[in-house]
């Protein structure tokens, strides 16, 4: 219910202050489990994103977003979860989550590069989107986020107004001939890839065929990773009190 009360509510405010384009809508799948792979420029990347979307999106993130109850009740309303609790390497747990969403036929956003561009270059995709898609048998589609890093750069708390943003969709790619070969690493490499190709083809960034590193970020603004981790939780929590603000000014307008 708070996720749509919020996206109801940003929605209008955010296009009114950033020129928000949609090209592709028409690619994403009315109803049925499938996996939206995105790039990864800015933190806004999964504000911007879910507000565009007819259908919710759910994302799985780090569970110390939520443990502030400040900005834990914003990150589960803008479709985030926090990853399972349990054994395993926190990627495996991460898979698991996924895939309980699509087992459930909802729409599941992913980030291939494993964070966020340091430079503002697409990074070599990590292979478990293509595991969830065999495990799950869902299409894919690219989505590649244009602008967002103008609008926040890294290490910028206060987003920039009235910047162009586009939101760009690919066709569904769907991968049926490999699911019978789902432990395959050359295949999980060659979907990845694929997947990586159209958003770079969607997005027109530069592609570093390597992996980016959370540190780089750091270096990238000359920073320590404290500082770049506060300044993530500060915007989340600028934010939020835009959510607030705009939840009284909605709540002052409906009649007693």
């Amino acid at each position: 219910m708070t996720y749509w009360l919020l996206k109801v509510i940003l929605t209008p405010l955010l296009r009114f202050f950033y020129r928000v384009k949609v090209e592709g809508m028409e690619n994403v799948p009315q109803d049925g489990p499938v996996i939206l792979a995105s790039n990864h420029v800015s933190f806004c990347d999964s504000i911007f994103l879910p507000l565009v979307l007819r259908r919710r999106i759910t994302f799985v993130a780090k569970a110390e977003y939520f443990e502030d109850p400040k900005t834990a009740w914003f990150f589960r309303a803008v479709g985030q979860i926090p990853i399972k609790r349990g054994g395993g390497s926190a990627s495996q747990r991460a898979l698991a989550s996924a895939k309980e969403i699509l087992d459930g036929g909802g729409v599941f956003g992913i980030y291939p590069e494993g964070t966020r561009s340091p430079d503002g270059r697409l990074y070599k995709g990590h292979t478990g989107v293509a595991r969830l898609a065999l495990a799950c048998r869902c299409p894919v589609l690219s989505v590649a986020m244009v602008g967002t890093r103008q609008a926040q750069p890294i290490g910028q708390v206060k987003p920039r107004l009235f910047m162009p943003i586009k939101v760009r969709f690919s066709a569904p790619m769907y991968f049926d001939r490999f699911y019978d070969r789902q432990d395959d690493p050359l295949v999980l490499r060659q979907m990845t890839d694929e997947i990586m190709w159209q958003l770079r083809e969607l997005s027109g960034q530069d592609y570093v065929n390597r992996y980016a590193k959370r540190g780089d970020a750091v270096e990238a603004v000359g920073a320590e990773t404290s500082a770049v981790v506060a300044a993530r939780r500060a915007a989340a929590g600028s934010a939020v009190s835009l959510a607030g603000s705009a939840v009284s000014l909605a709540g002052s307008a409906v009649p007693a």
